[in-house]
């Protein structure tokens, strides 16, 4: 494919159903520090790191999901994954885990409708 030719050029949103969308906006709002007009916003030309990018990743179960219920994830991308996490445990957050992956930090914590959000810090600049 050509770099003229009509191409996706990245994440839209995630679109699920909720018992209660303002509960759930709120959280994201004060949990996370997102909002906007139709729900929680980002905006990728604020991103830090050179190269940034998205991932859709596909599983054969759903070992990783758990133990969310929605039967998917939710990755949100951080630029300081051990300030954002200690912000969170002060709001009275659970942190599921944390784990180094030399590319990247990672952490985990449940929505208020049991959908499992992966916080992710993009630690290198190289696309994989």
């Amino acid at each position: 494919m050509s770099e003229t030719s009509p191409r996706v050029t990245g994440l839209g949103g995630v679109f699920y159903v909720v018992r209660d969308p303002e509960a759930s906006r709120t959280w994201y709002r004060e949990m996370l520090g997102i909002d906007g007009p139709y729900g929680p916003q980002l905006a990728w030309a604020g991103e830090p790191r050179a190269n940034p990018y998205s991932l859709i990743s596909h599983f054969t179960d759903d070992a990783y999901i758990k133990p969310g219920t929605g039967g998917f994830m939710i990755n949100l991308r951080v630029d300081d994954l051990d300030g954002f996490v200690a912000l969170l445990r002060a709001k009275g957050a659970d942190i599921l885990g944390e784990a180094d992956e030399g590319y990247g930090k990672f952490a985990w914590v449940l929505d208020p409708d049991g959908v499992k959000i992966e916080l992710w810090e993009q630690v290198e600049d190289t696309l994989p």
